[in-house]
């Protein structure tokens, strides 16, 4: 189908059809308004770097390409503001200095519009940075017109419907979305400066583990097996581990866990899980504190962050705070002192009207009072430590007493951000915990839940004393570019069809 012909088939808008006639128009000219390329020599951050110390009402001989969307234009598309990937640059279209040809492009340019432009640079006597285009191209045609104004698309929904016009509008946005990388570009290069080895491991599971979740399933076809979007990175991780690939491992990716949204959960999130050989659980606390605070002067310029009306201080070391030592803070129970599962679900209904489930172990209530009364209040970065047996599956117990474990979660303005362990490595012990967790699961009904043999056969094989650590990136990116909610973090988040 030749181009004509499909343009005629598009539905049109009247401000679409007048960008269609344009197309035709650019056409008529020969000009391609689609170019297979167009090398440009420099950008915007480039130039402004680079001529910073450039007078007003100055010109030079440099001659530069450059290439962006249009994004303004004024007097007829004499001045024309181009943006590329990383700022904004003026290109100036006249006759005095332009080829007849360029100025009949620039005639047909609409907002949004793709333009090349070769010049020389100078700074007008207002003090804009602007290249005297001697060539222009044209590169891309948009057919639908920048959102209202171009300065703001405001309403929320429409802006994660499509991110692609939140980035051509808000610079926030961008802004967001460059610290999230320059964010994971420095957790890669921290970790790897430190002797981690970033490995890939599976996104398809025949068995799902490594946390309490609810997986995503699918089915591969060529062996007729149903399938789990990993809800977890540890298990695989662990098995490089055993195999003695390297005794630092990491992994950032993508996992999926089939459960509700809100402003701090998306069914599928990034996580960063790190296993360290021969290291505990309070290596993994310092390990944290390094990352946590380098990000934040990595961003910032600062360990001091602003969110909201707070100021988070990630300089470390963090507070560090027993579990039962908070809930006996918070509310004057003693945990260590009850000795049976009853019990504790007794204590908490009459002394604070908690309703725990009738089956629920001494850690689950445990667990659910800290989550009421103690967790909204951990603000500045904390370190809660020695957690229930009960919720700790892959954890070391501890020695002083076996109904706690050497596990850490890390707290900030009232979100989990990080969870470690001193890692279970008893063979014995890993698999009657996993026995028990899947007759638990069973119970509750989650019948597809079933044991990791690859995984437990891997443990028999022996695996080291093992620190390990997993940080969810996306709350850490909220955190650390005051954003409210998890949407603003996330490119393409989930959302509900329309």
């Amino acid at each position: 189908m030749t181009a004509d012909k499909d343009e005629q088939q598009r539905p049109a808008t009247d401000l679409t059809q007048v960008r269609l006639d344009k197309l035709k128009s650019l056409r008529e000219l020969g000009v391609d308004p689609y170019p297979a390329a167009f090398p440009v020599s420099t950008d915007a951050a480039a130039l402004a770097a680079k001529y910073a110390d450039l007078e007003p009402n100055a010109e030079t001989q440099d001659e530069v390409v450059v290439a962006g969307r249009v994004v303004s234009y004024r007097n007829q598309g004499m001045f024309i503001d181009i943006r590329d990937g990383s700022g904004k640059v003026q290109v100036f279209v006249h006759k005095d200095c332009s080829t007849e040809q360029s100025r009949s492009i620039v005639g047909l340019v609409d907002l949004g519009d793709f333009i090349g432009a070769k010049g020389f640079v100078r700074r007008t006597k207002r003090g804009e940075l602007t290249v005297n285009a001697t060539e222009v191209t044209f590169l891309a045609k948009a057919l639908l017109p920048l959102p209202e104004k171009y300065h703001g698309l405001k309403d929320v929904e429409a802006r994660f419907r499509n991110r692609h016009l939140d980035l051509i509008s808000n610079q926030d946005s961008r802004d967001t979305f460059l610290k999230r990388a320059k964010a994971i570009s420095f957790i890669r290069r921290c970790l790897g400066d430190e002797g981690f080895l970033e490995v890939e491991t599976p996104v398809l599971h025949g068995v799902y583990g490594g946390a309490s979740a609810e997986p995503f399933m699918t089915h591969y076809n060529a062996v007729d097996r149903d399938m789990y979007l990993r809800i977890a990175l540890e298990l695989h991780l662990k098995r490089t581990l055993i195999g003695g690939l390297c005794d630092k491992v990491f992994e950032i990716g993508r996992v999926f866990r089939n459960e509700g949204v809100s402003t701090r959960h998306n069914p599928e999130f990034t996580m960063l899980e790190a296993y360290w050989a021969y290291s505990d659980y309070t290596d993994m606390m310092a390990l944290t504190e390094r990352l946590l605070s380098g990000i934040a002067e990595h961003l910032h310029g600062s360990t001091q962050v602003q969110f909201g009306e707070l100021t988070l201080d990630f300089s470390g070391p963090f507070k560090r705070l027993p579990m039962p030592q908070a809930v006996l803070d918070a509310t004057g129970i003693d945990f260590l002192a009850i000795t049976d599962d009853a019990a504790a679900r007794a204590v908490v209904k009459d002394k604070l009207g908690l309703a725990p489930d009738k089956d629920a172990t001494w850690g689950e209530v445990l667990e659910m009072v800290f989550g009421e009364k103690v967790e909204p209040t951990l603000t500045q970065p904390t370190h809660i430590t020695h957690f229930p047996k009960d919720i700790s599956p892959l954890a070391k117990v501890m020695a002083e007493d076996p109904r706690l474990v050497y596990r850490f979660e890390t707290y900030c303005n009232s979100w989990e951000l990080a969870n470690a362990f001193s890692e279970l490595n008893d063979p014995v012990d890993q698999r009657q915990r996993m026995v028990d967790q899947v007759e638990q699961a069973h119970a509750r009904g989650e019948s597809q839940r079933a044991l990791d043999e690859e995984f437990l056969t891997a443990m028999d094989q022996g695996m080291p004393p093992t620190g390990g650590l997993g940080i969810g990136i996306d709350r850490l990116i909220m955190l650390m570019t005051n954003s409210p909610s998890i949407r603003e973090v996330i490119l393409f988040p989930t959302l509900r069809a329309k």
